[in-house]
């Protein structure tokens, strides 16, 4: 059987959720016969990730509100590279992957990943949803209340709309031995790390989290709050001004961008999301994969991940009191973490493996190719 073609692209150039599915989609799936083409708009995380696994990628700048030039280069690169599906991720990808596949006539399969992706004050937002409705052959969400969301607005047909949720490669994720955090941060052997994964942005709602925090440290001083990812400086000298007038600086640890969120979430002793807002959840499900006991807000995504009182707890959103809570019920009951740390693993291991993910967008791409 001839290899088969797909090119990817994405909007955006550094760390997050939809930018990891993007990489694992354009790398992953060589292995199972499918020759990659890549294309980004900047230098940056992206690339260098992709590099790291051995594509390179076609770097195509994209300003303004509409890029001509950077239609036309994409349409002249799938012909060239004899495209036989295109597969984007996020709205601004979404529309140009849609007007190119109707120039070039090549089947499009479009993820969304989060409400920002139907934004209802976005700029020429029916235009935009006019053309993909055209040139897309199949929508992709990656949770249930997206597409939910998405449907109730009327933005999809949902004859040609499927849920793929999100995958990771359990065998990279378990709890480790390492002391490097607690190394870099001066801890001791009795400190107890809870781990938050995710960019310092506001949907992750990292205030709600500190001020649970707050409330957790009256009875439980050993507790140390550690967020790995990319900060962004005018959010973080808010959140340090929050943790100051708390009194609280010492007990949280904003470390920056997480090369290996594997090790960093090996180290942990538990696991708090704190959003406001999610479309799913990678860093979820990379922490039940981890075998750590979850606490969760009730966002969009988190709920199609936890069961409450079965694989973790959901908490209220924006409701410190709650989180502080929720963290509580785990801290005061052994019995329960193991309980559901190995409840979580078993449901991330069944519904939510690379494999499972791979196999569902491989099924679309068939489906959409003559």
């Amino acid at each position: 059987m001839p290899t088969k073609t797909i090119l990817h692209i994405i909007d955006t150039t550094g760390p997050g959720g939809a930018e990891t599915v993007f990489i694992q989609l354009a790398d992953l799936l060589r292995s199972r016969g499918w020759k990659s083409v890549v294309v980004i708009r900047g230098p940056g995380w992206v690339q260098e990730e992709l590099e790291r696994r051995g594509i390179n990628a076609h770097v195509i700048p994209a300003k303004g509100s509409f890029a001509v030039k950077f239609l036309m280069r994409l349409v002249r690169l799938v012909k060239a590279e004899k495209v036989d599906v295109i597969q984007s991720h996020l709205l601004g990808s979404n529309v140009y992957a849609a007007i190119a596949g109707l120039i070039s006539a090549t089947p499009v399969v479009a993820t969304y990943h989060g409400m920002v992706d139907v934004n209802p004050n976005e700029r020429f937002r029916w235009l935009k949803h006019t053309a993909m409705a055209k040139g897309i052959k199949r929508y992709v969400a990656v949770s249930d209340r997206l597409m939910a969301n998405i449907h109730e607005q009327g933005l999809l047909d949902p004859a040609r709309s499927v849920v793929v949720y999100n995958g990771v490669a359990m065998e990279r994720y378990g709890k480790n031995d390492l002391q490097t955090l607690r190394k870099q941060l001066g801890l001791n052997a009795n400190a107890v790390l809870v781990g938050s994964l995710g960019n310092v942005r506001p949907a992750k709602d990292y205030p709600n989290l500190i001020a649970a925090g707050a409330l957790l440290l009256k009875t439980h001083p050993t507790l140390h709050f550690v967020i790995a990812g990319h900060k962004k400086p005018s959010l973080m000298a808010k959140l340090e001004q929050q943790m100051a007038d708390l009194g609280v600086s010492e007990h949280f640890h904003f470390l920056g961008f997480c090369q290996d969120c594997a090790e960093f979430l090996g180290q942990m002793d538990y696991f708090a999301l704190s959003s406001s807002s999610e479309g799913f959840s990678i860093a979820t499900i990379e922490a039940m994969a981890t075998t750590l006991p979850v606490v969760v807000t009730q966002c969009g995504g988190p709920e199609e991940i936890v069961t409450n009182g079965v694989s973790g707890v959901i908490v209220e959103k924006q409701n410190p009191e709650a989180l502080a809570a929720g963290l509580q019920a785990l801290l005061a009951n052994n019995e329960l973490v193991e309980q559901y740390s190995q409840a979580g693993y078993r449901h991330v291991q069944q519904t939510f493996s690379m494999d499972r993910m791979l196999s569902a967008y491989e099924a679309l791409y068939n489906q959409v190719m003559p």
